[in-house]
C-alpha cells in the first residue's frame, strides 16, 4: 500500500534503531540482520558482514544453491528495501545494505576458488565502484530516483538493489581483465 501522492510523508528518520530493526521483519533484512545500523560507514560494515556470512554458509551451498539465494535474494531484498525506505521516509537509506550484501555474495560466488588476497582485493573493488559510483554505476544509481510529488515506491526499491548490482558488474569485469591478462 503506497501513500497518496498529497499526503505528507513522515518526517525522514535520521539513523535506524534496534527497536526500529525488530519492528518489521523487513527491515532485519534490509537493515542487514543489524550491520547497517552502524554509526561509521553502514555500507563498508554491510559488506563485512556479507563476507562473512559467505564463508560461513560457502560450505555447505553449492553454485545452484547461490544462484537460488540470490535470486530469492533480490525479489526478497525488493519488498524489504522498498518497505524500510518507505518506513524511514528516504528513498535510499544508507543504512539499508541489504544490496551491498548481495552484490558482494554474487563477486564471491563468482570469483571462488580465490584465496584471502583475492576476496580482499574483490571486497576492495567492491566497495570502490559503490562508493565512487563511477560511469556505469553513476547511470544505474540515477535510473531511479526519486521523482518530484511521487511517493518512495517499488522503483525505489528496486533502485537501492540495482546500483550495486551494476557495481558488482564492474567489480568481476575489472577481476575478469586482471586475471586475463596476468
Amino acid at each position: 500500500m503506497t501513500a497518496p501522492l498529497n499526503a505528507l510523508p513522515p518526517a525522514p528518520m535520521r539513523r535506524p534503531t534496534i527497536g526500529f530493526m525488530f519492528r518489521h521483519p523487513a527491515h532485519v533484512i534490509a537493515l542487514g540482520f543489524g550491520s547497517g545500523l552502524s554509526p561509521i560507514a553502514p555500507g563498508t560494515v554491510g559488506t563485512l558482514w556479507a563476507w562473512l556470512a559467505f564463508a560461513v554458509m560457502r560450505p555447505w551451498l553449492t553454485d545452484g544453491h547461490w544462484a537460488l539465494v540470490l535470486g530469492i535474494g533480490v525479489v526478497v531484498g525488493w519488498w524489504a528495501c522498498t518497505v524500510t525506505a518507505r518506513h524511514m521516509a528516504v528513498a535510499d537509506p544508507g543504512s539499508i545494505v541489504w544490496d551491498e550484501v548481495l552484490a558482494f555474495w554474487a563477486v564471491l560466488w563468482l570469483v571462488m576458488p580465490a584465496g584471502l588476497l583475492g576476496q580482499a582485493v574483490a571486497f576492495g573493488l567492491f566497495r570502490l565502484f559503490d562508493a565512487v559510483k563511477p560511469g556505469p554505476v553513476a547511470w544505474a544509481d540515477a535510473r531511479f530516483k526519486l521523482r518530484a510529488g511521487h511517493a518512495i515506491g517499488w522503483r525505489q526499491g528496486f533502485g537501492i538493489l540495482f546500483d550495486d548490482l551494476v557495481a558488482a558488474l564492474c567489480t568481476l569485469l575489472v577481476i575478469a581483465l586482471w586475471r586475463w591478462f596476468a
